[in-house]
């Protein structure tokens, strides 16, 4: 077996620190207030998405009577956006948003508090709701905030000249994602993704110590496909692929040699390769290529973030998702509320030296 090979612990560390990360949102809703009066007043949405992955400008849908948007849509370093992010309509128009399945439990809540849907996690769930007067509606997933997971539905001619205007909802954006994608690798990622589906462009991941990559997404007609398909990150970054288990057998190996895992099925198996070089890197899955199944990770020269430190107390990758701003937030619940504090400590205890202890400790004689 590769030396790099794990298999990630399917013990419900990782379910808990996400209801913790929940929590502490949940303990700055109250900051919302202020973004709230500013709903209807066509903000600058560049500001509003200014930490939002997939937002590459307003989508015109106008014209069209019921609008869809995906709820749990590849984003945010993982299922956790809206897509797509922003879209205008006509006054009158119905926006329907549909849940993927996909990045746990979520829900669509307007900042102003016009509308707001229940919490779910369920493929095909639906919500809607008719716009019919003009303004800028912004909205979040409210556990997913602070990851990025926000929307906007500009109705009319709200908005003003605040966002850039795609063309059309048919593809225009995504033109322009993939060509942003082949100026900035080293190679033509537009020919290398010509016969991959769900290639729409490279994903912004700069900034962050460590990425996850789904083998086994779906694409390609099944499950055929690395979730996203192509990575931006900085240099120096950890990119770690998780099995999802689907497809069959799998495997990760650069076209130049320089990484290449083993080839499993196993849901939860894990892979991971550091990017030291800037450079554009292509790879496959060797039994699927001619499928499609293929991944790119564009490498920039500025360095990584550092949240894999914010949550190595945590000894959980996975946490390294939320961030700094999250995990900040839920230290800070912790501090209110002893249940969430004993839930802390239960994990450090699960996976550290501190095993079996129990809190607080007491007195040494």
């Amino acid at each position: 077996m590769n030396p790099n090979d794990t298999t990630s612990p399917t013990l419900g560390r990782r379910t808990v620190l996400r209801l913790l990360g929940g929590a502490a949102v949940s303990a700055t809703a109250l900051g919302g207030a202020a973004d709230a009066a500013r709903a209807q007043s066509g903000t600058d949405l560049d500001s509003w998405f200014a930490q939002t992955s997939n937002y590459d400008g307003v989508v015109d849908e106008t014209g069209s009577s019921t609008v869809t948007v995906t709820v749990g849509a590849q984003a945010n370093g993982g299922a956790f956006g809206f897509g797509p992010a922003a879209v205008r309509v006509d006054p009158g128009t119905t926006v329907v948003w549909e849940w993927s399945g996909e990045g746990g439990s979520h829900n669509v809540a307007a900042e102003d508090g016009s509308f707001e849907s229940d919490l779910v996690g369920d493929s095909g769930h639906t919500f809607e709701h008719t716009f019919d007067a003009a303004g800028v509606y912004k909205y979040v997933c409210t556990p997913h905030k602070t990851l990025g997971m926000k929307g906007a539905i500009v109705v009319g001619d709200a908005g003003g000249a605040t966002a850039t205007e795609a063309a059309d909802s048919t593809g225009e954006g995504e033109s322009e994602a993939a060509t942003e994608s082949a100026d900035e690798g080293d190679a033509d990622l537009d020919a290398w993704f010509e016969n991959t589906s769900n290639f729409d462009g490279v994903e912004a991941q700069t900034g962050l110590q460590r990425v996850t990559v789904d083998v086994g997404a779906q694409a390609n007609g099944g499950a055929f496909g690395f979730g996203p398909a192509a990575i931006r990150v900085s240099k120096g970054t950890t990119v770690a692929w998780t099995w999802t288990g689907e497809g069959g057998s799998h495997n990760v190996a650069a076209e130049d040699g320089s990484f290449e895992s083993d080839l499993v099925g196993d849901s939860g198996h894990a892979f991971e390769h550091t990017f030291e070089e800037a450079g554009t890197y292509t790879y496959a899955c060797t039994p699927h290529k001619t499928l499609g199944m293929k991944g790119a990770v564009v490498v920039t020269d500025d360095e990584g973030g550092s949240n894999a430190q914010v949550a190595e107390p945590f000894g959980d990758p996975g946490t390294e998702r939320l961030g700094g701003i999250a995990l900040a937030g839920t230290f800070g619940a912790m501090l209110a509320s002893p249940a969430l504090f004993g839930a802390f400590m239960w994990l450090k205890g699960e996976g550290g030296e501190s095993a079996g202890e129990t809190y607080p400790k007491g007195k040494s004689e």
